[in-house]
């Protein structure tokens, strides 16, 4: 019998229902392969932001790792930037300190002799701790607590936990909501808002700022483009926050509780009905009304512009993408485009989309990055016109690929005109 790459057809993941994804697509459930998209996320000194860098979000911060060597070893990449000079610290741990957990009262120690090697005092400490910790059982919070009072520095807690990967909160969760602990309560300031979700700043010609600015709302803030602490903390003003990303609802919910600021989830599609609707449903909320005829035009333009010079393009979807796999696929097909294969694991909350895309391709094909058996499968064979992420080009190497996975995020309508732009100039570089 011949070994082939194990994958479900979204007929039959709809079929099976979100209570029975199968263990093959679920990666608490098996050995682990890393593809290329693994690699990506899994590594927290590879691509994107890890549980590391985004520790580091916070302007002026600086990061104590506290691990084994091995764990400490994969920062070398990040540490080597020019903006991460000065950032990062280690603490390491020997044999002793596995059993012990003597590394633990050196953690106070370690933060006072970095605050006097830094000719600036930081803003902050994040305390990056790894799955030793978790499974010694380390009480963070009293860690925590003792170093703020020897240091008097603010100190937070950043848990680098593959281990909690497929838990209630895992380390991107986490981190999130760590980071927005130091914020302080404020006088509100009707025309503020911030923006929660991701670690770099949405792209400059994004609508939402205009759109924002055009009913009355003058500072629009997110994490990325603070440049000092101070305004950081201004992020405390804000009358309301837009939650873009689902890992950052921690967060909110946490900021709404502490300083009683609401949040409202706005996710980054790339269907632009939905956009639209959800621009609706903002400004409804809100009680204004946006003016957004121009960039769904733009938005609707760019899709019609694929369309016309390319035709039925077929794509491949990876997980190493700005986007959700899912509504992406949903998208294209409604566009009138194809998707021949999914790499990426489904969830529970991916069903929404799965519901509906079995309608309309249920003979798209789901594979996961962490299967084993991905090891057997045949990249010689084309199945796509166009290949979107960066792991959807090991599978697909004979066909041009979009990686469209830039720190600096899209969204909106603009996040699809680019999108689309990308697949017509790499398309057209090919022809």
């Amino acid at each position: 019998m011949a070994k082939k790459a194990v994958s479900y057809s979204i007929e039959e993941l709809n079929k099976l229902g979100k209570d029975g994804i199968p263990k093959a697509l679920v990666s608490g459930e098996h050995l682990i392969y890393n593809s290329p998209a693994s690699l990506m996320f899994n590594s927290p000194g590879a691509e994107g932001f890890g549980v590391k860098r985004a520790g580091l979000a916070v302007p002026d911060s600086v990061m104590l790792i506290v691990s084994p060597g091995c764990c400490a070893r994969n920062t070398s990449l990040i540490s080597s930037m020019p903006e991460y000079e000065n950032r990062f610290f280690y603490l390491l741990m020997d044999e002793t300190d596995l059993v012990t957990g003597r590394h633990l009262k050196k953690i106070p120690d370690a933060i006072e002799e970095i605050i006097n090697f830094l000719p600036k005092k930081p803003s902050a400490v994040m305390i990056c701790i790894t799955c030793v910790d978790a499974l010694l059982g380390t009480d963070m919070a009293r860690i925590v607590r003792k170093a703020e009072e020897k240091c008097n520095v603010h100190v937070r807690p950043c848990y680098m936990y593959a281990l909690t990967r497929e838990g209630r909160k895992p380390p991107m969760v986490h981190v999130r909501q760590s980071i927005y602990t130091l914020l302080e309560k404020r006088k509100k300031n009707p025309k503020s808002v911030n923006l929660l979700g991701f670690f770099a700043g949405l792209k400059d010609d994004s609508e939402i700022y205009e759109l924002l600015k055009g009913v009355g709302i003058q500072n629009i803030r997110e994490i990325g483009k603070c440049r000092t602490y101070e305004d950081f903390m201004d992020m405390g003003e804000a009358n309301f926050n837009l939650c873009l990303y689902h890992e950052a609802r921690f967060a909110a919910n946490d900021i709404q509780e502490r300083l009683g600021i609401p949040y409202i989830d706005i996710t980054r599609f790339y269907d632009i009905e939905r956009i639209r609707k959800q621009y609706a449903a903002l400004g409804q909320a809100i009680g204004v009304s946006f003016k957004d005829e121009e960039y769904y035009e733009e938005a609707k333009a760019a899709v019609e512009r694929v369309k016309e010079e390319f035709g039925e393009l077929t794509f491949a979807i990876g997980e190493s993408i700005n986007a959700n796999s899912y509504e992406l696929a949903l998208a294209l097909i409604k566009y009138g485009f194809k998707v021949s294969e999914i790499y990426c694991d489904p969830t529970p909350e991916q069903y929404v989309y799965i519901r509906k895309l079995s309608e309309l391709s249920p003979e798209t094909l789901v594979y996961s990055n962490l299967e084993p058996t991905m090891l057997y499968y045949d990249v010689s064979k084309k199945k796509c016109d166009i290949s979107l992420g960066k792991d959807a080009s090991y599978y697909q190497p004979e066909s041009p690929n979009v990686r469209f996975n830039s720190d600096i995020q899209p969204y909106g309508y603009r996040g699809v005109t680019a999108l689309m732009n990308e697949i017509y100039d790499a398309l057209k570089e090919v022809r």
